[in-house]
C-alpha cells in the first residue's frame, strides 16, 4: 500500500488523487489483503460535467476512496495551473489492464463484471480467463431493473456476494454506473469496486480501444468521436464548454497561489 495518501488535488470543481497505475495497483493489493471495501473512481471531462448537475454523482466521489485520472487534457490543464502532474498520473482501464490482470492471476483473485449487453461479457470473460490463467471470472450483463429495491437489483447483488471477489467491475456507462455502485455498496459483502465504462465491451472486441498513443498525447476523444459520432458528439463538442466556468475560478485560484507564494519568497534585494 502507499506509505501515505497519494496527493488529492482540486481540478475544474472536483478532486482527484495523484496515482501512477502502479501506485493504484499497490493500493488495490493492499485492501485485497486486508478485505476492506473499497470504492475507485476516475474522473474525465464528461465525469466533471455530470459531477456538477448531479448529487447522486458528487455523492458518489465523495465516498470513493481513490479518484484516479482518466484524461490527458485533464493533466495538461493541471500543469498549467501549476500542479504536480504529469502523464504518469493517468490511470484508466486500458493503461492498467496488463497490470492489473497479471497482478489478478498471481493472486488467484475471483473477479466480478456487472454490465455490457447480454453476451458481450461472457465473450470478454472467456478471452481474459484464456490469456491470465489463474484468474476466476464471473459475470453479469447490465440490462436489468437496477432500481434500489427491485427483485432484479436483489438478485444481481446477491449473485456478485455468492461469488465472493476480490474484484468488482461495473460497466454500465456514466451516470449509471455511479449511481449502482453508490446504492449498492453497503450490500456487497467485500472486495474493491471499480467504475471501468466499457472495458469488457474492448475486451470482447465489440468496440475498438484507440491507439494507446493517442491517449499519451490527448487525443483519443477524435478517435472515440470518429468511431461513435452520433453517441460522441455532443460529450466531445458541446459539453466541455459547460466547465469553462470551472476553469476560469481554476485560473484566478492559481493567480492567488502565486501571489501569495511571491509575498512568501520575495526575490533578491526586495
Amino acid at each position: 500500500m502507499f506509505a501515505e495518501r497519494p496527493q488529492r488535488v482540486r481540478l475544474l470543481g472536483a478532486e482527484v488523487d495523484l496515482v501512477t497505475p502502479d501506485q493504484m495497483m499497490a493500493f488495490v493489493a493492499g485492501r485485497v489483503a486486508e478485505g476492506v471495501p473499497t470504492v475507485i473512481a476516475n474522473h474525465n471531462a464528461h465525469s466533471l460535467a455530470l459531477f456538477q448537475r448531479s448529487a447522486a454523482v458528487r455523492e458518489f466521489f465523495a465516498r470513493a476512496d481513490l479518484i484516479e485520472v482518466d484524461s490527458t487534457p485533464m493533466i495538461a490543464w493541471g500543469r498549467k495551473l501549476g500542479l504536480p502532474m504529469g502523464l504518469e498520473h493517468r490511470c484508466t482501464y486500458l493503461d492498467w489492464r496488463d497490470g492489473f490482470w497479471a497482478l489478478a492471476a498471481e493472486k488467484g483473485w475471483r473477479v466480478f463484471y456487472l454490465g455490457g449487453a447480454p453476451g458481450v461479457a461472457e465473450i470478454a470473460a472467456t478471452r481474459l480467463a484464456a490469456e491470465w490463467p489463474g484468474v476466476t471470472i464471473a459475470c453479469r450483463d447490465g440490462f436489468f431493473d437496477a432500481r434500489p429495491g427491485s427483485e432484479e437489483n436483489a438478485a444481481v447483488v446477491a449473485q456478485i456476494n455468492a461469488f465472493d471477489p476480490q474484484i468488482v467491475f461495473v460497466g454500465m456507462g456514466m451516470p449509471r454506473q455511479e449511481e449502482w455502485i453508490l446504492e449498492n455498496r453497503p450490500a456487497l459483502t467485500g472486495g474493491v469496486v471499480f467504475s471501468v465504462g466499457a472495458a469488457f465491451d474492448y475486451e470482447a472486441g465489440v468496440q475498438t480501444p484507440a491507439p494507446r498513443w493517442m491517449g499519451k498525447v490527448g487525443v483519443e476523444w477524435l478517435f472515440r468521436l470518429a468511431t461513435q459520432p452520433r453517441r460522441l458528439a455532443f460529450r466531445y463538442l458541446v459539453e466541455p464548454w459547460s466547465l469553462a466556468p470551472l476553469a476560469l475560478a481554476d485560473l484566478q485560484r492559481a493567480r492567488r497561489r502565486r501571489a501569495r507564494n511571491a509575498g512568501l519568497h520575495p526575490a533578491p534585494g526586495v
